[in-house]
């Protein structure tokens, strides 16, 4: 399901969200001197094991690329993210 996830960014808030079947899914972050300081990532019990969380940091990880932006990955999932892709090294803070 991961691939028909629609991710938006909404910066107002510092986060990456996805709405799906009512219910707020979020990466937040927070923003400092070039580097995306990845902060928690949520998903209601109801939609985990759907690839959401996933879904949100790839966005999250795009993002701070195009942007030149390097990532701290202070959230334990987006750390873990990390690791189990090494083509985003180049992004670690």
């Amino acid at each position: 399901m991961a691939h028909s996830i629609d991710v938006t960014h909404n910066p107002e808030r510092q986060r990456f969200e996805a709405l799906i079947e009512g219910q707020l899914s979020v990466a937040d972050y927070q923003l400092r001197d070039g580097v995306m300081h990845m902060t928690h990532t949520g998903v209601p019990s109801a939609l985990q094991g759907r690839g959401i969380a996933a879904a949100l940091v790839r966005e999250a990880l795009a993002h701070a690329e195009r942007e030149g932006l390097k990532v701290n990955p202070l959230c334990s999932y987006v750390r873990r993210y990390m690791e189990r892709h090494p083509e985003t090294a180049k992004l670690r803070a």
